[in-house]
């Protein structure tokens, strides 16, 4: 029998309200966005004022873009406790260079044009990665709430392990995220613009109803042979 508890992180955080509702929720993980060029920008001094709100065992991820040696630094020194999630064009070398657990993330064209990304290629380059989170590409950076193609992957490939190492992202939804996990099968899901009421403003009751299709996903994945 199928176990798996498919992980949640909600992103894009930017009030103490917000952080305590994910958390009730039910949320593994929640996201913090460093990009000063993103609707739900935070400094790393606001950042480590929200994560001071967690509780224990909830993990806090500071989402940065193509970001300088010292904007980590000071992100890190705020949050000491945080994993990294690289949203731009860093190299392998220099997500490294952090000196922190990292996430990386693929941004995937959507439609047809997704079936041209090399994601094994990226996977293998980002090998020290902790997860390959898997997004939209969209014009800038970081989320843009739309989703790629989830089929155009072979996701049982041992370069992808999709069940213990990559994160789905791009444009889920409570009403569509049971059809990700069901499709994909990842270790963890990661939610923003689905759960907002305005850009960096969660509503409660989709973060419940978010996290109820997702375990519903799971009750219906413990079933399959």
């Amino acid at each position: 029998m199928n176990t798996h508890r498919t992980r949640i992180k909600i992103c894009g955080l930017t009030r103490e309200a917000d952080v305590d509702a994910a958390a009730h929720a039910g949320a593994d993980a929640v996201g913090f966005v460093l990009y000063d060029k993103s609707p739900r920008h935070v400094t790393p001094e606001r950042a480590g004022e929200l994560a001071r709100h967690l509780p224990p065992f909830v993990t806090p991820v500071l989402l940065v873009v193509n970001a300088s040696p010292e904007h980590i630094q000071r992100g890190c020194a705020e949050v000491p406790n945080a994993l990294l999630q690289f949203h731009g064009d860093e190299s392998p070398a220099e997500c490294l260079a952090a000196g922190r657990p990292f996430v990386r993330a693929a941004r995937i064209p959507s439609g047809f044009a997704g079936h041209d990304f090399d994601l094994l290629k990226y996977a293998s380059d980002f090998s020290a990665a902790q997860a390959i989170l898997l997004d939209a590409h969209v014009e800038g950076y970081g989320g843009g709430g739309q989703s790629f193609d989830w089929t155009a992957f072979p996701w049982s490939h041992p370069l992808l392990n999709a069940s213990s190492r990559l994160v789905l992202s791009g444009g889920l939804t409570p009403a569509n995220v049971t059809d990700g996990i069901t499709c994909v099968r990842p270790w963890a899901v990661d939610v923003s613009s689905g759960v907002e009421v305005s850009k960096g403003i969660k509503n409660p009751d989709l973060m419940n109803a978010f996290v109820a299709a997702v375990r519903a996903a799971d009750e219906h994945l413990s079933r399959l042979p």
